[in-house]
């Protein structure tokens, strides 16, 4: 801190405020560079079925299907991917209970499009979603009692 002495005799206080700016130019090198580190080493992967049960669907099962071009199917069904929103909210608004959903997207499709699907799904009411992966090729399952596949399902 610098005083500075008149000739009136008051003291007059003045901070020195260059440490402060020292540290903060400091800190904004620091987080420049480790900022894009951060986000550079992020990276999404799916999750591989290796030990996949076999789970016949259901017919009150809800699966919605991503083909490789973005286009939805409803129970193997196509439908309009407008009308995804309100067809899923005509479903789940009828349901009380169990609102959940199963997802099968094709391995080749972006990630981005099976966001807005779930997105869109959230919004129409389900609750729980869960992803559909078929047998890892050339594995077979460990699980005691399952059925050994090693062909994979077809996507819708």
């Amino acid at each position: 801190m610098a005083f500075s002495t008149g000739g009136s005799g008051n003291v007059k206080a003045e901070p020195n405020v260059t440490p402060l700016i020292d540290v903060m130019l400091v800190l904004l090198i620091i987080f420049m560079l480790v900022t894009p580190l951060i986000n550079a080493g992020f990276q999404a992967q799916p999750p591989v079925g290796v030990n996949i049960k076999a789970h016949p669907e259901e017919n009150e099962d809800q699966v919605l299907g991503i083909d490789a071009n973005g286009q939805y199917y409803l129970n193997k069904k196509e439908i309009p991917n407008a009308s995804l929103a309100e067809q899923l909210k005509a479903i789940y608004d009828a349901r009380t209970v169990d609102k959940i959903m199963y997802l099968k997207a094709d391995k080749n499709l972006k990630y981005s499009k099976v966001l807005d699907a779930v997105d869109i799904a959230e919004k129409a009411g389900v609750r729980v979603m869960g992803a559909i992966t078929d047998q890892t090729p050339g594995t077979k399952s460990t699980v005691a009692g399952d059925i050994l596949t090693t062909t994979p399902v077809s996507q819708p």
